[in-house]
């Protein structure tokens, strides 16, 4: 018996276990919409390959078309056993149990597990030149599965192109390509477009008729309102073709390109209200433009990342790599947006003992101490309250955490704008003599540490 599992190539328990570990952080992180894709796999060796992630209720169904199989060992004379190669589905409760038939066969391949959902191996494939399948399946047990590929043949490696279509079908037997948890999301995504529109038409309104004080950062602070409405609108409408048809129509492309330009206005205009730009001062010192210079690459990198995983999915064999890019830039960009205002705020707390303007400075750091407070908040929330709820909700709730990064950002930017909305006598500018003694105190007393 030892032997009969040795020709089939069955992989030691510890290298297995390894190889599982990408698949659990894959199941965690993995993007859940779906669409139909078309996939092409050349000479992949990984003994899990990841596809999707998709929520299925009731009336769930899973298509998946396979063609030009080719099966290559590391021997010319090798058998090859095509019941050790097929697809699977699997949720998240079922992997512990896997890990722990894992532990306790040595010989263990995944597609033997009794709580995959299997679907078929490479016994099913009719025979060569074709070397294809295709077949769809009715899941009838509601919940969010994986769908991936076990290769359980140590040394061999797999080329096929493969066609996946994962839906739910509603009332009318019409089809919703958009996972159980996120058919709410075109919804969603239109509704904050239009608070976007209408926050943009009154800052505009407002700007008009505080046109003496209007500065440069507020004409920024305008366009960045309308690339995030632009954004949302176009997020509404590629969620929206992919949920009837299955496929974004092109909306995709204009919805990258509006978040690049919105994220990299985001980080600019944070970047230059903590620097005080067109407040403060006309122009920024040499260690300001360098933060520039550093965040704007970084965030055409972050958003170069962001399309590869947005677009292709785990099945691509540097996807992980891409993902760790990916939060690594977005912590680098985090924390260099905070050291301008963090400079602004020690500046200002350096020329409160100089100047004589104890009031205005005053006012100046517990505008700038403020600013820093919400910019904290703003970035803890999106980054890891956000990411926590994508993480605890049930699969049906998973647009919960889109919901609540939304509401986070609007939240955000009504703040700052208010902040920094143009005024005559604005916070800025606070010079009232009555209060000049007790600003003094104030400051004398008031370290303002950080």
């Amino acid at each position: 018996m030892a032997r009969a599992k040795q020709r089939h190539g069955m992989m030691p328990l510890p290298l297995l276990l390894l190889l599982l570990l990408p698949l659990l952080a894959s199941l965690l992180i993995s993007p859940a919409t779906a669409e139909i894709k078309t996939l092409t796999i050349s000479d992949d060796s990984r003994p899990l390959i990841l596809f999707e992630k998709f929520g299925f209720t009731r009336r769930g169904n899973a298509s998946i078309s396979v063609s030009a199989v080719n099966v290559a060992t590391a021997t010319a004379t090798a058998t090859v056993d095509s019941s050790r190669l097929g697809f699977f589905l699997l949720s998240d409760e079922a992997y512990l149990q896997i890990l722990q038939e894992a532990q306790q066969s040595p010989d263990f391949c995944v597609l033997d597990s009794k709580y995959i959902f299997f679907l078929f191996n490479f016994h099913d494939l009719s025979p060569p030149p074709h070397a294809s399948f295709n077949k769809s399946y009715a899941v009838v047990y509601p919940n969010e599965y994986s769908l991936a590929f076990a290769n359980c043949l140590a040394g061999a490696s797999v080329s096929m192109n493969v066609r996946t279509e994962l839906f739910n079908l509603e009332a009318h037997d019409s089809k919703d390509y958009l996972s159980a948890g996120l058919t709410q999301l075109p919804s969603l995504y239109f509704v904050f477009s239009l608070c976007y529109f209408g926050f943009l038409g009154f800052w505009i309104y407002y700007c008009y008729h505080n046109k003496r004080s209007v500065h440069r950062i507020h004409l920024l602070m305008a366009a960045l309102l309308l690339m995030k409405a632009l954004n949302l609108i176009c997020a509404a409408e590629d969620k929206h073709y992919v949920k009837v048809t299955g496929t974004p129509h092109g909306w995709d492309v204009l919805f990258y390109m509006f978040q690049f330009i919105r994220v990299v206005l985001l980080f600019t205009v944070i970047v230059l209200i903590g620097t005080g730009w067109s407040f403060l001062k006309p122009f920024l010192q040499e260690k300001e433009k360098k933060v520039l210079m550093i965040v704007i690459p970084l965030q055409v990198l972050a958003n170069v990342a962001s399309v590869v995983l947005g677009e292709t999915g785990p099945f691509i064999k540097d996807w992980e790599t891409w993902q760790q890019v990916f939060l690594l830039v977005d912590i680098i960009c985090c924390c260099a947006i905070i050291f301008p205002i963090v400079w602004s705020i020690r500046s200002l707390r350096e020329t409160s003992k100089t100047d004589g303007k104890a009031a205005r400075n005053l006012a100046k750091l517990q505008l700038f101490r403020q600013f820093y407070v919400v910019v904290i908040g703003y970035l803890y929330f999106t980054r890891i309250v956000v990411y926590a709820l994508g993480t605890i909700a049930a699969y049906k709730y998973k647009w919960v955490s889109n919901a609540a990064e939304e509401i986070a950002s609007l939240a955000f930017y009504i703040v700052m704008f208010y902040m920094f909305r143009p005024l005559e006598r604005n916070e800025y500018f606070v010079l009232d003599e009555e209060e000049e003694k007790e600003a003094e105190l104030a400051l004398r007393d008031e370290e303002f540490d950080l």
